[in-house]
């Protein structure tokens, strides 16, 4: 298996992260680093506690024992916005937008907060209008440019998906944690959510949860197993591939 980044070299890192719901342990004393620029696939079995582990990353759920560190300094304090504006950024499993919102508006909505504006006191002044304009150039990033004026309830799942996609982006994430971005979208959109994910930001590091191993395999470089609430391994898709644990307990067949 390759070594996982060194703490000093991580953006992100847990140290015996634990997490029990009555007699139920979901996090074993996780010991995670995400390296800069890091491609990191986490995959395991359902109940593997994979979303849970990203919950509790991001402050919706706190551990009962372990820390979280980003860029050296303890967040597992901080609540959730808090480690947004520190640059620790989530998309969901079920998207959590605007509805009745145009896209452009829910771009510049997540600027504006990223900024600390009042954005419903804010709407129509120069300092929105600057939110506007920049939810533009990020709606042009993830190819949403043309649907800028459309509300979000008239939009294709998939599409959607890609929205959630350029918010999270225009929150400035130095790690950007992806739950499963394609479920739920049909494959005929699919393709344009697997095409973003290759363009994220390079500098950007990305944990992707992902139950579709064809995703995981080709988005990777380096791929966490979680199998009742423990790390099992992690290594390159090569590696998990072929390694008869993961097979067993997870794939099930060769992934190569």
């Amino acid at each position: 298996m390759t070594d996982a980044a060194t703490p000093a070299a991580a953006v992100l890192s847990t140290r015996g992260l634990s997490k029990t719901f009555g007699a139920l342990q979901v996090a074993r004393g996780i010991d995670l680093d995400l390296a800069r620029s890091a491609r990191l696939g986490l995959i395991g079995p359902n109940g593997a506690g994979k979303t849970t582990l990203v919950n509790l990353l991001t402050g919706f759920t706190e551990p009962d024992a372990g820390t979280i560190t980003l860029d050296g300094e303890r967040i597992d304090r901080l609540s959730g916005d808090e480690r947004v504006r520190r640059g620790l950024v989530r998309t969901h499993q079920l998207n959590t937008l605007l509805v009745e919102e145009t896209a452009r508006e829910n771009i510049a909505v997540a600027i504006a907060e990223r900024e600390g504006l009042g954005w419903r006191m804010l709407r129509y002044g120069a300092r929105w209008r600057a939110c506007v304009a920049e939810a533009d150039e990020r709606l042009a990033e993830v190819g949403l440019a043309d649907v800028a004026g459309h509300r979000v309830s008239e939009l294709p799942y998939g599409r959607q998906r890609l929205l959630e996609i350029g918010i999270a982006l225009a929150m400035r994430p130095r790690v950007l944690l992806l739950d499963e971005p394609a479920a739920g979208v049909p494959s005929g959109e699919a393709h344009a959510i697997h095409d973003m994910i290759d363009r994220l930001p390079p500098d950007v590091a990305v944990l992707m949860i992902e139950h579709d191993m064809e995703i995981v395999f080709r988005f990777a470089r380096e791929i966490i197993v979680l199998v009742q609430g423990a790390i099992l391994t992690r290594g390159t898709p090569a590696q998990i591939a072929r390694d008869p644990q993961v097979r067993s307990v997870y794939l099930g067949r060769s992934v190569a």
